[in-house]
């Protein structure tokens, strides 16, 4: 027993420092953008791989263009969650309880829908949105960005029901509770760590979302920050600490939902796994 003991220690110091390199890896492009935006007097290829003061106008620069930008895709990502979890979580419930005939086909058809190119449904999507006059519309953005988390949430969300007891369903309309009550008084309660998880896969994917931004918007009436970033690279490609500093303020938000909503996440992608 004592001879497996310095094995085992050793693995474990091998697989965190294998962790860590890994780590470092993932995160040098995060640091260089940040390292990049504390550093707005120098080139792009000029920047001290540590910043030797903490320059902010940058940042401030990049705020004051791209201030609304951060609004309106919070604005948008919102919306598309909303949109996204109203339409996916009687879609999953549907699937997972109510025996339809072929349900499996339409599972495996929410899947497929993902592996068609944006381009392709962006461009599919401009015509119909002219003849409803949604482009250029907050509406019309989180209809198309709700569009992009809405497989992924029936298919996550679905294996998440079908593990619920139907003991527990099977007592509420005992009790007197209709198909409606049960499944907005008993599953989503009983569902919050998929819906959490639904709505986070689903803010990032519209906050994320360009092809959308730049296909179905014309004007600057609903500019999301993806799109700011692109318009703003052409304008200011020579000023790189500005250009990174809007980059560093787009993934703060993101990076918060995530820190926030990690525990639920592990649960909610886990949740369905066992029965």
């Amino acid at each position: 027993m004592a001879a497996h003991a310095p094995n085992a220690s050793r693995r474990r110091w091998g697989s965190t420092v294998a962790g860590l390199l890994v780590l470092a890896v993932m995160l040098f492009p995060l640091y260089w953008m940040l390292n990049t935006a504390l550093q707005p007097d120098s080139g792009l290829l000029e920047v001290d791989p540590v910043p030797s003061g903490l320059d902010l106008s940058g940042f401030t620069k990049a705020f004051t263009d791209q201030g609304g930008n951060l609004l309106t895709s919070l604005l948008v990502s919102a919306g598309a969650v909303a949109i996204c979890l109203a339409v996916a979580a009687p879609a999953a419930y549907g699937l997972a309880r109510f025996g339809l005939r072929g349900s499996r086909t339409i599972v495996f058809g929410t899947l497929i829908t993902q592996m068609v190119p944006g381009i392709v449904i962006a461009n599919a999507l401009y015509t119909s949105y002219v003849d409803l006059g949604l482009v250029n519309s907050y509406a019309g953005l989180m209809l198309a960005d709700a569009s992009l988390g809405i497989p992924f949430s029936i298919v996550l969300m679905r294996s998440f029901m079908v593990s619920i007891p139907g003991e527990v369903i099977e007592a509420a309309e005992i009790d007197g509770a209709g198909p409606v009550r049960v499944f907005l008084r008993v599953v989503l309660p009983m569902s919050r760590n998929a819906l959490i998880t639904s709505g986070l896969f689903a803010f990032l994917f519209a906050w994320s979302d360009f092809m959308f931004a730049l296909t179905l918007n014309t004007t600057d009436d609903v500019k999301p920050i993806t799109l700011g970033i692109y318009q703003y690279i052409g304008a200011h490609v020579g000023d790189w600490g500005s250009v990174m500093a809007a980059a560093v303020l787009s993934a703060v938000p993101a990076a918060i939902l995530l820190v926030l909503a990690q525990k639920y996440i592990a649960a909610g992608i886990t949740g369905g796994s066992v029965k």
